[in-house]
């Protein structure tokens, strides 16, 4: 398999998104990845539409992956997962803190079945600590980590909360930078020798958000005047079929889009000379500009700012996201076809990597697709493989 992660084995032991997303990265790049799924499956092949066993979300975050079906409260089953992990060069999990240990598949143990092993465990709080061991989903951790106090109503002080998986993806991100750099420092200083990493949702979140959205909160010895809390006043400027967005804290950029709305003349109004004044006059701004905007078409107002130099984008609906210009130019979205799913239609990996391509069309396993594949890579007799169906240890 092509790809910059082409030889790199990973046994995804994770379930939902935030480590199989992880795990899904490190296959987009070429790594060999055998996901380990219990009797049933992973939840997420239930969660929205879906076409048999794999629906949609399923489907984006695990393609390029293999699939086994181990039932790990039995002692076979952790003896095969045991195998496998001797064989792997990365082990991703997001079991509750104490899980793999109670299983017999703890770090220090795992460390001696494959010295080289870099073990990332997920959690949602931490390890240890006084939430450790609650229960935890994406809206869990947007309260939790400031984020929807953060994308609240700053008119009623209402938290909101994002109605997609920001914590689990972004600590998907997390964990797969991570991983990459304990490969790196494996093959560089460590003598071959792996390491354990310990990544929470909360923390990953938390250092995300943080660099804007805390910037009143950094400054702990005579700190400065706190600023407008950012992006507080920021919201899309509507048209007459659509929506648009602007960014203008820049003079420049500013001067950009009153030219482009026809009134040059509030570039030299006193209240809006400055970023502090834009944001402090917000409301008189937008009662100037508003009207102006409903009365043009979207797509020709864009371009006309655009034109000017003001940083805007029109707002895609998401039925209409994979037919923008740029999206199509870029290549962002791919059709094609999967397995018994008939064509589908992906995001490919976002990073380029020159010569080096990532690999193409990776198809969604079904659960436990690949089950006697592996276990043949173990070296497994059929006789040994038919007994391990025949008593539920693989499904």
């Amino acid at each position: 398999m092509n790809g910059p992660l082409a030889g790199v084995r990973v046994i995804d032991l994770s379930a939902v998104v935030s480590g199989p997303m992880a795990a899904g990265m490190l296959a987009d790049q070429g790594a060999d990845v055998i996901k380990v799924e219990p009797p049933g499956g992973d939840m997420s092949r239930r969660v929205g539409p879906a076409k048999g066993d794999i629906s949609a979300l399923f489907m984006a975050i695990n393609r390029g992956k293999r699939s086994i079906m181990l039932d790990l409260k039995s002692a076979d089953g952790r003896a095969i997962l045991e195998e496998l992990i001797a064989q792997a060069d990365v082990l991703v999990e997001n079991f509750r803190p104490g899980t793999m240990a109670r299983l017999g598949l703890g770090y220090e143990r795992m460390k001696l079945v494959n010295p080289k092993l870099i073990y990332l465990s997920i959690s949602g709080f931490g390890q240890t600590g006084p939430y450790a061991h609650g229960r935890v989903y994406d809206y869990v951790i947007q309260a939790a980590s400031g984020f929807a106090d953060a994308h609240g109503d700053p008119a009623s002080g209402e938290p909101g909360l994002l109605p997609t998986l920001l914590c689990d993806k972004l600590t998907a991100l997390t964990a797969a930078q991570a991983i990459c750099a304990a490969l790196h420092a494996r093959h560089t200083h460590a003598q071959g020798e792996g390491q354990k990493i310990e990544l929470s949702m909360l923390d990953a979140s938390v250092a995300f958000l943080w660099p804007e959205a805390m910037y009143n909160h950094g400054f702990l010895e005579d700190p400065p005047a706190p600023a407008p809390e950012f992006g507080a006043n920021q919201k899309p400027w509507k048209c007459r079929d659509g929506w648009f967005t602007a960014m203008t804290p820049q003079n420049d950029e500013f001067a950009a889009l009153c030219r482009g709305f026809g009134r040059p003349d509030l570039i030299e109004d006193a209240r809006f000379a400055s970023m502090e004044g834009r944001r402090r006059h917000y409301r008189e701004l937008r009662a100037i500009l508003e009207p102006i905007a409903l009365q043009r078409e979207v797509a020709e107002f864009v371009e006309t700012l655009v034109r000017e130099g003001a940083p805007v984008g029109r707002v895609n609906d998401r039925a209409g996201l994979c037919a923008d210009p740029q999206v199509v130019h870029n290549r962002t979205v791919s059709r094609y076809p999967m397995s018994d799913l008939g064509e589908v239609r992906l995001p490919r990996a976002a990073a380029l990597f020159g010569s080096s391509r990532n690999p193409d069309f990776l198809q969604a396993p079904h659960a436990g697709e690949h089950g006697r594949a592996v276990l043949q890579e173990l070296g497994k007799s059929e006789a040994e493989i038919d007994l391990l169906y025949a008593n539920g240890t693989v499904s």
